[in-house]
C-alpha cells in the first residue's frame, strides 16, 4: 500500500436527503455538530434510484453547503437517466459552486425499462470530463468484497479500473468489516498501476436488524463471528452501541495505520455514532 500512504489523511461525512422541513432542520444540525468536531473535507448527499431523489438531493446540497460553509458533494447516478436530464443537473450544480461530484451508475427504478444513454459509470464520468472541462473532481465507487451485481471478482476490478482511466479522480469503498478485503483490494489496484486515493466506507453499527438487512442488500460481508456476537446483544441496543464504537473505531485505526487515505463516514443523518468513533480515534 505504498501509493495510498504518501496521501494525506481527510475525512468525510455522508447524507441522505431528508423528505420533510423538520428532516432538514435536524441534518443542518448534524451537519454542524460533524463540521465543528471533525472539520471533514467534504459532506456527500446521496442520489435515488434514477433522480427519483433529484430535487430533494439538490435542495439538500445547496442549503447544506449555504448553511456550513463546506464543500459538498452529490451523488449522480447515471442508469435510467438521459444526457440531457444529467447535464441539466450539473449546470445547476456548476452554477451553484459545487465543484465535487459522487459519480455511480446506480439502479434502475421500479418499473423502468431503459438504461438511458449509459449502462456504466465509467460512462458518466467520460461524460462530465469532456463536458465540463475537468470543472469537477470526480470521487468513484469501490468494492474491495466485489459488487453483488458483478460476475467475478475480476471483472469488477476491471470495472473499477475503467472508472479510474475514465478521469475519477479518487474513490469511496462500500464499507466492510474485515480489513483484509479492504488491504487486497488496494494490493490489486496497485498492481494495475492505479494510484488514485481510495478511501474507505466506515459503517457505524448501532442497529443489528437494520445493517443485517442493508448489508444483504448491498453486498457487504458480516464476519459469522461478527454477526454471532451483535446477535448475542439481542435487543440491548446500548450494548450493541457500545461494542459496535469500540470494534468500528478499532478497526478504522487500523485502516488508517495500514496507510489508508481517510475515512468516508456513513454517518446516515446522525452525528452521535459517527462521533463515538471519531473521538476514539483521537485517543
Amino acid at each position: 500500500m505504498e501509493t495510498q500512504k504518501k496521501l494525506e489523511q481527510h475525512f468525510s461525512c455522508e447524507f441522505f436527503p431528508p423528505k420533510t422541513e423538520q428532516g432538514m432542520e435536524k441534518l443542518f444540525a448534524t451537519a454542524e455538530i460533524l463540521k465543528h468536531e471533525i472539520n471533514p473535507k467534504f459532506f456527500s448527499v446521496t442520489f435515488g434510484a434514477g433522480g427519483s431523489t433529484r430535487e430533494t438531493t439538490f435542495n439538500a446540497v445547496t442549503k447544506i453547503q449555504q448553511h456550513t460553509g463546506c464543500e459538498v458533494a452529490p451523488h449522480l447516478s447515471c442508469i435510467g437517466s438521459s444526457k440531457e436530464q444529467l447535464k441539466e443537473i450539473l449546470d445547476e450544480y456548476k452554477e451553484q459552486g459545487i465543484k465535487r461530484i459522487v459519480t455511480l451508475r446506480g439502479d434502475m427504478p421500479s418499473g423502468t425499462v431503459s438504461h438511458g444513454d449509459f449502462n456504466h459509470a465509467n460512462e458518466l464520468v467520460t461524460f462530465i470530463n469532456e463536458s465540463y472541462n475537468n470543472h469537477f473532481h470526480i470521487e468513484v465507487a469501490a468494492y474491495p468484497e466485489t459488487h453483488p451485481q458483478a460476475a467475478s471478482a475480476k471483472k469488477d476490478l476491471q470495472h473499477f479500473v475503467n472508472k479510474v482511466k475514465a478521469g475519477a479522480n479518487s474513490a469511496i469503498t462500500q464499507y466492510f468489516y474485515n480489513t483484509d478485503s479492504y488491504y487486497y483490494f488496494i494490493d490489486d489496484c496497485e498492481k494495475m498501476g492505479l494510484d488514485i486515493p481510495i478511501v474507505p466506507g466506515i459503517m457505524p453499527i448501532t442497529n443489528f436488524s437494520n445493517l443485517s438487512r442493508f448489508s444483504e442488500m448491498c453486498g457487504a460481508d458480516i464476519p459469522q463471528w461478527l454477526r454471532r456476537k451483535l446477535e448475542s446483544y439481542a435487543d440491548d441496543v446500548e450494548s450493541i452501541k457500545d461494542f459496535g464504537a469500540d470494534f468500528v473505531s478499532e478497526m478504522s485505526r487500523k485502516l488508517l495505520d495500514m496507510g489508508a487515505p481517510g475515512l468516508h463516514f456513513y454517518s446516515m443523518n446522525q452525528s452521535e455514532a459517527t462521533l463515538r468513533i471519531w473521538n476514539n480515534l483521537k485517543k
